[in-house]
């Protein structure tokens, strides 16, 4: 018969074993000495003599409800059965050693835990300073004026040595890969936000330094990513600054694991990962192996998420749609759509096996032995997964495959735009221009070469035309393009939109004019151009249609289009209203009485509204200065209604 292998590793990692060797002992000496003595009294000597008194927490809530007194005196009563074990206590009862809350020092942890890990901030260093430097950001007190999304900004301006610099401040829960979107105005190495009261900027000298950082508070649990270099870290965005590079990847893994996370747990206060918990973080010292094997199983997990990410439109490592990148061929959309399904279960699979060997690897790392790690398991409870697509979570198959067919036209119609010289495409073939439909026909062409344009707008349109939650169907490109494009690129460019749509009607109705405008080019020359070029040429043909309808005695076409001229022509004051910043009410030098100013006069201005700039340094008319940002800038078109959605911003 095979003889059970002992695991002698396992049972001299338990941090019960001293105890159950000495108690036994304790009680044969005293017998030798002819002194009968109980295990409980035992291991109430064993207590005094090793680790002090003991400290005895009584957990009500779990015992069964209307048994809770029953339970309690059971507990207190401490009674034992014949063989000398516990009778009722469960897990009402919690014997703790007093020593063991000395060990974390002004730790709220809690008295659960206290027995389960004491051992390890005992035995293991805190990770700062032994293993990294954890350090808090910047905080500029006013994010409005000196945060931008990196979309925002002109291209170019936006890089370490620009005026935008990137901006690790937090963002929503992810480990291992976060992209760096926001970046925060650091010209003349911040001397703005320097000079503005209220605002902190801390540890200066780690600015622009590679590291780790997390979001300052999340629900959801702790969740480190790699922080590129070239970056200035925030307040809500503290990072870890590795002492040597080689722990790089070693801590990113160790830091997002279950057993680092229930010990980081046991050290916060209110709710949040502040820098003064994630600096007590005990880390072990790891042999080469042990940091290879987690630094490495964290690194493919970071890789994986990021090349994910070159997908994302709105990702500083975007380069093609999901549907374009990779070798897909002649594949058409729905088999593209398959594939790409397929590939993300598997990568996704992938991490979420690489983060179960993470787990087992960091549990080796501190010792904790089976037992212990199932009621850590039990205490955490359901841990957010490793999710591919953070945006996604939760989504349907069929939500997805409509996010991607959506991202594709939303691409098309960005790289539509981006080619036009002056950043304006009208939707109907106005001033010799071709209509946005066309050119989305075309670079749909462009990009499928080896596909038929026919066929392949047929087969976006049956995508389309799917009724699936969060997604409005249409029955064509056309109607997507007039109905539901601006509003899904405002969404996935977080309110903050580059492509704006100018139109006469608000809403699902038809439009009489229309044009998308590249947010980027649309200044006061491209204003004057869109009303007097193409907006004007509309005019003129609306007019003269309905001239000769009326001419040829035909009243209902006479009609529409008189109701479409007097639309253009209304559409065209109200650009006029935006081109000249007409307002009611007087100026006034704080921002309180601006704000005022809005509420009451909201309809009658249509200035460029700078709070942190003086009446006489903001626009007076359409000059908008692309630094203020999308919010600012977009506000006098939202408030005029010449947007196609009501409220963008």
């Amino acid at each position: 018969m095979k003889r059970k292998r002992v695991d002698i590793q396992a049972i001299l990692a338990d941090e019960n074993l001293r105890r159950e060797l000495m108690v036994p002992t304790l009680q044969a000496l005293q017998a030798r000495e002819g002194i009968e003595t109980t295990r409980d009294q035992a291991e109430r000597a064993y207590y005094v003599v090793q680790e002090g008194e003991k400290a005895v927490f009584f957990d009500l809530v779990r015992a069964e409800v209307g048994r809770r007194e029953e339970r309690f005196v059971e507990a207190l009563w401490n009674r034992q059965d014949a063989e000398g074990a516990k009778v009722g206590t469960g897990r009402v009862r919690f014997d703790v050693a007093r020593r063991d809350f000395g060990t974390i020092e002004g730790s709220p942890l809690a008295y659960r835990r206290v027995g389960l890990v004491a051992h390890i901030f005992r035995q293991a260093p805190p990770l700062d300073p032994g293993f990294g430097a954890v350090k808090q950001g910047l905080a500029t007190a006013a994010d409005l004026r000196f945060v931008r999304h990196s979309w925002e900004v002109a291209p170019g301006h936006a890089g370490q040595a620009t005026d935008w610099v990137p901006f690790a401040k937090g963002g929503g829960f992810s480990r291992f890969y976060s992209d760096v979107h926001l970046v925060v105005r650091w010209e003349h190495s911040g001397s703005a936000i320097r000079a503005f009261k209220g605002a902190y900027i801390r540890n200066e000298r780690y600015y622009f330094k590679p590291g780790l950082t997390w979001p300052l508070r999340t629900q959801r649990g702790f969740n480190l990513r790699v922080m590129p270099a070239g970056c200035i870290f925030g307040h809500k965005g503290p990072a870890i600054f590795p002492v040597r590079e080689r722990d790089t990847w070693f801590l990113l893994g160790l830091a997002n694991s279950a057993p680092a996370e229930y010990l980081l747990k046991g050290l916060m206060s209110f709710g949040s990962w502040e820098v003064g918990v994630i600096k007590r973080l005990p880390v072990p010292q790891p042999t080469a192996q042990q940091r290879e094997r987690i630094g490495n199983l964290a690194l493919r997990i970071h890789n994986i998420k990021s090349s994910w990410d070159e997908g994302n439109e709105v990702s500083t490592r975007f380069r093609r749609p999901w549907l374009l990148l990779g070798d897909l061929g002649v594949l058409a959309v729905p088999q593209r759509l398959d594939h790409l399904a397929h590939h993300e279960a598997t990568e996704e699979a992938h991490i979420q096996a690489l983060y179960a060997q993470l787990n087992d690897e960091v549990y080796k790392l501190y010792n904790i032995p089976a037992a212990t790690r199932a009621t850590i398991e039990e205490t955490l409870g359901e841990r957010p997964p490793e999710i591919l697509w953070p945006r996604m979570e939760r989504k349907s198959p069929e939500q997805k495959r409509m996010e991607h067919v959506w991202r594709l036209l939303s691409h098309a119609v960005q790289r539509v735009v981006e080619a036009d010289e002056d950043g304006i495409v009208p939707f109907a073939a106005v001033s010799g221009e071709t209509s946005l439909l066309d050119r989305l026909h075309q670079e749909l062409a462009r990009l499928f070469p080896e596909q038929d344009i026919n066929q392949l707008e047929t087969e976006i349109t049956n995508e389309l035309k799917r009724k699936v939650r969060g997604y409005k169907s249409a029955s064509s490109l056309g109607q997507w393009l007039d109905n539901h494009f601006f509003a899904f690129h405002a969404s996935l460019y977080k309110k903050r939109p580059i492509l704006w749509h100018i139109a006469s009607r608000q809403g699902h109705t038809p439009f009489a004019f229309g044009a998308l405008c590249q947010y980027h080019k649309f200044d006061a020359d491209r204003m004057a151009k869109l009303r007097a070029g193409y907006l004007r040429d509309a005019i003129e043909s609306f007019r003269r249609e309905a001239a000769r309808a009326s001419q040829e005695d035909r009243a209902e076409d006479r009609t529409e289009w008189q109701a479409r001229l007097e639309e253009a022509q209304a559409l065209d004051r109200k650009l006029q209203a935006v081109q000249e910043g007409r307002h009611g009410g007087s100026e006034g030098d704080e921002d309180e009485a601006q704000d005022q100013e809005l509420e009451h006069d909201q309809e009658l201005d249509y200035r460029i509204l700078t709070p942190w700039k003086s009446p006489e340094d903001r626009p007076q008319g359409w000059e908008p200065d692309l630094d203020d940002g999308v919010k600012v800038n977009i506000e006098p078109l939202q408030r005029a209604g010449v947007l196609r959605l009501k409220n963008v911003v």
